[in-house]
């Protein structure tokens, strides 16, 4: 089985993303496409992650992950059919990129392509290679 393909087994249910370290979270896997997943966790809300950067996947079997947030009824988050195109959806908002360790870095995403993307940071323009974009989430 593929890996994005035990990913989605998890659906609906709570997991750790990766085990430990800055951008490891708990929360509800909401969906799960080709190249990127949404996460709904209690202390960041929903964070979309590049599935490349994802080193494991832990299921909550004993309820020992814990997440105690109830969805609300009609509970919407942006969906799109890769990764790219959710950036684009998420143009010109307040979001926050690799929400751990040094590389986290937040401001409003502006020009979105497959190699890179723009963020505006105060006065600082900041080029983010794609390739090294693990998470984002909206502020």
């Amino acid at each position: 089985m593929a890996f994005i393909d035990m990913i989605r087994s998890f659906s609906g249910k709570v997991i750790r993303i990766d085990r430990g370290g800055p951008d490891s979270r708990i929360g509800k896997l909401l969906d799960v496409y080709d190249d990127h997943l949404v996460l709904l966790t209690e202390e960041d809300g929903v964070v979309y992650y590049n599935t490349e950067h994802i080193k494991s996947v832990t299921e909550n079997t004993n309820e020992k992950l814990d997440c105690n947030f109830e969805i609300p009824e009609g509970f919407e988050y942006k969906k799109a059919d890769n990764f790219n195109s959710l950036l684009s959806t998420l143009k010109y908002q307040w979001v926050k990129i690799n929400r751990g360790g040094p590389e986290k870095i937040e401001g409003i995403l502006g020009d979105v392509n497959n190699d890179n993307l723009l963020l505006i940071n105060k006065e600082e323009i900041v080029r983010i290679s794609m390739f090294h974009l693990r998470n984002i989430s909206l502020d």
